[in-house]
């Protein structure tokens, strides 16, 4: 149920010399930043030692940053970085205003700036204070904005009145995508399936979090009713799983067991064909930006989509926030190197303390696996652009804007609070963009520099980076933030995305739900029997 927790009052502290001091201090929030220099190449704070290339750059090409004239000493592909000044070996180099690495050689000015020369700083766990900054004026211009949506009873509000089948096991994956296709048929309501392949044979935490999932996924304000199918003897028992379920939302479940029936097809049938019979009776109302839950999450990530995607989402989750309603922020293991910021944005010692433990636990829990807490970024961001983790996750974060941190959630946990919660998930797209939704998110805001078809149960609006990708999948994109980089207003492109938002909040199609791209992956990370 969403709460009204209130910002406590924050005072800024002195803020030591070291790297996690200094990030605490640096505002790479790009929504201040937006393009105010060259249309070839961009600089995002004063003190960068880096910039990015707009577009292609040839070698030897001059390019104009505040009155300072820089001569390329090789080609930089868009996304990409070069030196504005030499920088010596083993140096930090700084971008958003924070350090992301150390050169590795000598760089001269106009040199590409990347894997062959700079380095993660990042090696494993780290300790935190408490260091709070004040929290941001609260701004009223958007609490008249509404959308018309299903009011639950639970208090909760839906985007979307579909009906949900899930499944405790695999094994009855197909049975519920086959009932799935011909409820809808029958019914003339959209019913959609979300199968997997976990429930049985877990153990632990596993089967914890599969079980959670499940059951916060039946509960989700865009189902006006779920179906949950089990097979009877894995380990993902139906009914220790129903008992999950809230009491005010039970009258809209419903739940068999494929071995106890004998046809599991005309069972769920029956069992859907009631849960229309409600749900048709739902009306969309009007319901205030208070009302909203968005999701925040970015995958195939460029280097631009730190300057323009990431910052467009931030301004979408202040103006939310600052509504009064909740954004929710995941993808723990990218906010490494970048994790201060958020922390010293924690409305009080409680949530700072919880987010401390929450990004210890991750980084202890790759370092447990013998593997290093810095192995993103991915070959597909590394190819657009991003070279270190601290770079990825300065980038990232932006995606959450200025708002203070309310919450701290851990996987599949319901959200509590309005404002921006951050959420326990690794950085899949597909894991995390469930567990958002599990969370309660009723829309998820995307970005994306490389590009993804990828959707899930609620509407998941794809918002490019780039104009190029625009132009070339606009069956994946709903949103171009490239246009950030040709000059065109923060402001104005926040109002566009802004109303495109709610017009899918009230009903309009996003990009993933026409292309019929909508499915779940769940987080395992422990033994299979």
């Amino acid at each position: 149920m969403r709460g009204d927790a209130q910002n406590s009052g924050m005072t800024p502290v002195p803020i030591g010399s070291n790297i996690a001091h200094r990030l605490a201090l640096a505002k790479p929030h790009l929504a201040d930043f937006f393009m105010t220099e060259s249309p070839s190449a961009h600089r995002i704070a004063e003190n960068d030692d880096v910039a990015v290339a707009l577009r292609d750059l040839a070698a030897a090409e001059v390019v104009s940053l505040t009155g300072r004239s820089i001569t390329l000493r090789e080609a930089i592909p868009r996304g990409h970085k070069f030196a504005l000044r030499a920088i010596a070996a083993k140096e930090e180099i700084r971008k958003y205003g924070a350090p992301i690495g150390r050169a590795l050689a000598a760089i001269d000015a106009g040199a590409h700036v990347h894997s062959h020369n700079l380095a993660t700083q990042l090696t494993g766990a780290d300790s935190y204070q408490y260091q709070p900054q004040a929290a941001p004026p609260r701004s009223t211009a958007h609490t008249s904005q509404t959308f018309m949506g299903y009011r639950r009873a639970d208090g909760n509000v839906g985007t979307r009145n579909e009906i949900w089948i899930l499944c405790t096991v695999g094994c009855v994956a197909r049975t519920a995508e086959r009932i799935a296709r011909q409820a809808t048929q029958r019914f003339q309501h959209p019913v959609y399936a979300f199968p997997h392949q976990f429930g049985c044979s877990q153990l632990g935490g596993d089967l914890d979090r599969t079980r959670r999932l499940i059951a916060a996924l039946a509960c989700h304000p865009n189902a006006g009713g779920a179906l949950v199918i089990g097979l009877g003897c894995e380990s993902n028992q139906l009914d220790k799983l129903l008992t999950e379920i809230p009491a005010q939302r039970r009258n809209r479940i419903r739940a068999f067991a494929a071995q106890q029936t004998t046809d599991e097809t005309e069972e769920g049938l029956r069992l859907v064909g009631e849960l229309v019979h409600s749900a048709q009776n739902d009306r969309r109302e009007a319901c205030s930006l208070s009302d909203l839950v968005i999701g925040v999450k970015c995958g195939g990530s460029d280097g631009l989509s730190g300057i323009s995607a990431n910052p467009l989402v931030g301004r979408i989750a202040d103006r939310v926030t600052q509504a009064g309603g909740s954004a929710i922020l995941t993808e723990i293991p990218e906010i490494f190197g970048a994790e201060h910021q958020l922390m010293s944005r924690a409305r009080n010692a409680e949530v700072f303390a919880s987010l401390a433990a929450l990004v210890s636990d991750f980084k202890n829990y790759y370092l447990r696996n013998q593997q290093p807490v810095h192995e993103n970024p991915s070959p597909g961001n590394i190819a657009g652009g991003i070279t270190t983790l601290e770079e990825k996750s300065l980038g990232a974060v932006q995606k959450g804007g200025h708002a203070t941190v309310t919450d701290v959630l851990r996987y599949a946990e319901p959200r509590r609070y309005a404002g921006l919660s951050v959420l326990e998930a690794p950085g899949n797209d597909g894991i995390s963009s469930t567990a958002l939704v599990a969370s309660g998110a009723t829309i998820v805001l995307f970005t994306t520099g490389r590009g993804t078809p990828l959707g899930f149960p609620a509407p998941t609006l794809k918002i490019s980076s780039n104009s190029a990708l625009a132009k070339s999948k606009p069956h994946w994109i709903d949103f171009d933030a490239g246009r950030a980089l040709s000059g065109e207003s923060p402001d104005v492109l926040a109002d566009e995305f802004l109303a495109q938002i709610v017009a899918v909040a009230s009903g309009a199609k996003a990009r993933n739900e026409e292309n019929e791209e909508r499915e779940i992956a769940i987080w395992k990370d422990g033994v299979t029997l």
